[in-house]
């Protein structure tokens, strides 16, 4: 089976809005274009794909993934994460490639072996159709799907996703495949998610070191003003 990595990335303006609380415009906004870079870094290192392709309608997002050496697909308008993909996968099904692992580009613990580990879940000979999720640490989310093929099944990004994609694989009459792993079911949308990523305690990456540079300028800013207190 051959599988082409497919990773959804929105402009990064605007980004991660419920990290507000914590993290100013600027901050989120640098937050999102990092962990983007590292998880395109790491896809791109992963052993077992054939290639790997970003859906964006963002200009800087596009250039990002070009310049490392990805394919691009290119919306016209951003509409969200469900729309982007389902627009890639269509774009993807006309190419007659075979098989999609969808990767969302927030997922600064991703590693190669991650990858690696996903794809070999699928057993030497491996007809067609196959499905295969990878839920979040709370199971509300999907943050990894092996698709074959690429439009196997409806997908809804967002809230009690992995329920939904589950009971997609129900309705076709597919096995229920789902494999944990702890560095995917991360992504980063809330103040605790940080602080979560931060435990694993990695050195590597541009996202570990934004990260520590953000908080410890909040610190430091605390700091300042109860001096001048």
């Amino acid at each position: 089976m051959k599988v082409s990595a497919l990773i959804p990335v929105k402009g990064f303006r605007n980004a991660k809005q419920r990290l507000s609380p914590l993290l100013d415009a600027a901050d989120r906004e640098l937050l999102a274009e990092v962990m983007f870079r590292d998880v395109l870094k790491q896809v791109l290192k992963a052993r077992g794909l054939v290639e790997t392709y970003v859906v964006t309608g963002d200009s800087k997002v596009a250039e990002i993934a070009t310049s490392h050496g990805a394919q691009l697909i290119r919306e016209e308008v951003e509409k969200g994460e469900t729309d982007a993909v389902d627009f890639a996968r269509r774009e993807l099904k006309q190419l007659q490639r075979e098989a999609v692992l969808i990767i969302p580009g927030d997922m600064p613990l991703v590693r190669s072996v991650d990858i690696e580990e996903v794809l070999a879940q699928v057993p030497e000979g491996a007809g067609f159709p196959f499905a295969l999720l990878v839920p979040s640490h709370d199971r509300l989310g999907t943050n990894a799907l092996l698709l074959a093929p690429p439009d196997i099944i409806r997908l809804r990004f967002g809230y009690d996703s992995f329920t939904y994609h589950m009971s997609q694989l129900s309705a076709q009459g597919l096995p229920f495949r789902f494999i944990e792993n702890e560095r995917l079911a991360l992504d980063v949308d809330e103040p605790k998610d940080l602080e979560r990523f931060l435990s694993f305690g990695f050195e590597d990456g541009e996202s570990t070191r934004a990260v520590r540079a953000m908080l410890a300028d909040q610190v430091a800013e605390k700091n300042r003003g109860i001096g001048v207190l």
